[in-house]
């Protein structure tokens, strides 16, 4: 197989912390600096979300603009994706930083059970953030946490809500949500070409189940996001070195199945986004 592999690097989120690994990038300039090491190794998006002094989640437009400010500086070409998640902020507080014109955001199109709580993405919420992507042009990536959400986000596409091709990007290993199933994650493959049949896909496993989705990604054609924010270990009893750490790792399935890693001008050119400002 010779189509180029994607590789996106989830690289904090809003839950990891130096409790969890020591390794877990918090300022911005720890952000930027596992970031460039993580493009290095492979990696071609760089999924942000962006912390507080205390370390908490935040949504605020200024950080997100320091860290894609030096991001763009230090690993010109790399792919920026600003995380539009709910942990970071409610209401259209979460899509704050979109007029900041990154190159993608995600979206979740529906709501689903977390570990501990809901995940509430309404369909006002969602169509605003949609409306708001469309304005700035800034590509979604569709983050489907379950079945539904991969019908809807075709069916935005369908009605102009959404720009397409759509890029998709199965979620599983969330407790409570889909879990890392390989029969369902045939038929989410299958249903999305069904459905969308230009559409692209990813696939992120959280926890344990990273490793395992990053294989299925890469072995069925797709491609794959890793990173310290969705699991901060190599194994079981080891903590992952660092966000490149993981990305080498998903690196070395590419080998295996002989799929090329895709350079950012590849990854560029199939994901259709915009030309990088000179």
């Amino acid at each position: 197989m010779t189509t180029p592999c994607i590789l996106c690097v989830a690289i904090t989120g809003s839950l990891p912390t130096k409790e969890n690994n020591p390794a877990v990038p918090i300022t911005i300039a720890e952000q930027i600096e596992s970031t460039q090491e993580a493009f290095e190794a492979g990696a071609s998006i760089a999924h942000c979300h962006v912390r507080d002094d205390a370390g908490k989640p935040t949504a605020d437009p200024e950080r997100f603009a320091a860290l894609k400010e030096g991001l763009e500086k230090h690993c010109p070409g790399l792919i920026v994706q600003l995380s539009t998640g709910g942990r970071s902020g409610a209401g259209q507080a979460r899509g704050g930083m979109l007029p900041l014109r990154p190159d993608m955001a995600s979206l979740s199109v529906g709501s689903n059970n977390f570990p501990t709580r809901v995940y509430e993405n309404p369909p006002d919420l969602v169509d605003w953030l949609a409306s708001e992507m469309l304005a700035h042009d800034v590509k979604p990536e569709i983050e489907a946490f379950d079945l539904s959400h991969i019908v809807q986000a075709t069916r935005m596409a369908a009605d102009g809500r959404l720009k397409g091709p759509l890029y998709v990007q199965f979620v599983m290993g969330v407790k409570n949500a889909m879990p890392a199933d390989e029969p369902i994650f045939d038929f989410y493959i299958e249903t999305l070409k069904r459905l969308a049949p230009d559409a692209q896909w990813c696939a992120a496993g959280i926890g344990a189940a990273q490793h395992t989705i990053n294989d299925w990604a890469i072995r069925k054609g797709g491609h794959t996001r890793t990173g310290l924010e969705d699991n901060v270990r190599i194994d079981r009893n080891t903590l992952a070195a660092s966000n490149a750490a993981l990305v080498r790792r998903a690196v070395e399935l590419c080998d295996k199945y002989e799929r090329p890693v895709a350079t950012w001008q590849q990854a560029r050119s199939i994901l259709g986004l915009r030309p990088v400002a000179a």
